[in-house]
């Protein structure tokens, strides 16, 4: 709502009180022109706080001037409101009197009818109704500390939502910035997968390529969106542990299981091949003997689950230095994507590391 809407709602209100006030007077023509005035002064009250003082003074934080220039407003208004317009007085009825006086008894019933307040052996008098600037001040501050908490909470309100647009466009740039490292990582190790395997066999070269390109296909036209299906997140860990399968002819000590009752199940492209990558990297499949790495993937209409458990040689590996940027990746996307709608558990001992992810669809 922008503020002309603000201001003519807030007139269009108090028009609405003043005429209910006027309402309880029985329609007297006198009490509505008597506070017509203080009608008016909060009308420009408000408009100043709407147009002028909120933005310039309020909102700038400079709370003490506000202050000041609010309360000497407010109490202008309503003298200026509550002496502007007189009315006249009811004349007082005047009787002449003999000189002579009414005779005493007269006095003495005239005397009993006059009401009288017992209260000890004192009599009191009503007391005497607000004063009309007293009025005219309530009034006045009631009107201008709405319109004052009003402009507070949509300032508040504007505010949160530009940081939430800031904040969501840094996460955004900062999620394309990471997609941009994954996918140049994933095609370095591919071709020095194909690369070692054309040395041994130019048929199986030929498959790995084009496992290779199912995988790029996936890379450049599905993982532009912001959530891709399970099962194509599937396929493509299937076609890099084929790609990477390719390398020896003899099996791997890869198992994988499966269960997938909702293959629609939406999630974020490439969050998954990370594990996969550092289980193959760091469990020294390559030698055989002890190594091993089990892959388990249980999707649901609510949640996915993915579980990677791999060895760990009993020597420490020389690795190159290219590369590695996997792991910390896909934790920054984790928590950028799903804020706190996913658990990541990663613990390891002497010989396994373990690796337990559940996201909430």
């Amino acid at each position: 709502m922008n503020q002309c809407k603000r201001f003519l709602l807030q007139s269009f209100l108090w028009l609405i009180v003043w005429l209910i006030l006027f309402a309880g007077q029985n329609f007297n023509s006198n009490y509505l022109l008597d506070h017509s005035v203080a009608y008016l002064f909060q009308v420009c009250l408000i408009a100043g706080l709407i147009f002028y003082g909120a933005k310039t003074l309020l909102f700038k934080k400079r709370y003490l001037l506000f202050t000041l220039i609010s309360l000497a407003s407010l109490i202008f208004c309503a003298q200026i409101s509550s002496s502007l317009i007189q009315l006249p007085k009811k004349p007082k009825l005047r009787l002449e009197m003999r000189r002579q006086g009414p005779p005493p008894e007269m006095k003495q019933e005239a005397r009993s009818r006059i009401p009288q307040w017992p209260q000890g052996n004192k009599f009191f008098m009503p007391k005497v109704g607000p004063s009309k600037f007293f009025i005219h001040f309530l009034m006045l501050s009631i009107s201008f500390i709405i319109a004052a908490f009003i402009e507070v909470f949509i300032f508040a309100k504007k505010k949160e939502e530009e940081h939430l647009r800031v904040e969501t466009a840094h996460l955004q740039t900062e999620l394309k910035l990471l997609k941009t490292q994954i996918n140049p990582h994933f095609l370095f190790n591919s071709l020095n997968n194909i690369y070692a395997l054309s040395a041994i066999d130019t048929t199986r070269t030929q498959e790995s390529i084009s496992y290779l390109s199912n995988m790029l296909r996936y890379v450049l036209y599905e993982c532009e969106r912001p959530k891709v299906l399970v099962q194509k997140e599937i396929d493509y860990i299937e076609n890099y542990i084929k790609l990477f399968s390719l390398k020896s002819s003899e099996k791997y000590p890869i198992t994988t299981h499966y269960e997938i009752a909702d293959p629609m199940a939406p999630v974020a492209p490439m969050i998954f091949i990370p594990f996969i990558e550092n289980a193959l990297k760091h469990s020294h499949i390559e030698k055989r003997g002890k190594a091993f790495i089990n892959i388990e993937l249980i999707a649901n209409s609510k949640q996915i689950a993915l579980k990677v458990t791999n060895s760990k040689p009993t020597q420490k590996i020389e690795k190159d230095d290219v590369g590695g940027i996997g792991l910390e990746n896909v934790k920054k996307r984790l928590a950028i994507v799903y804020s706190d709608s996913y658990k990541l558990k990663i613990n390891e001992t002497s010989t396994e590391y373990f690796i337990d992810l559940m996201i909430k669809i």
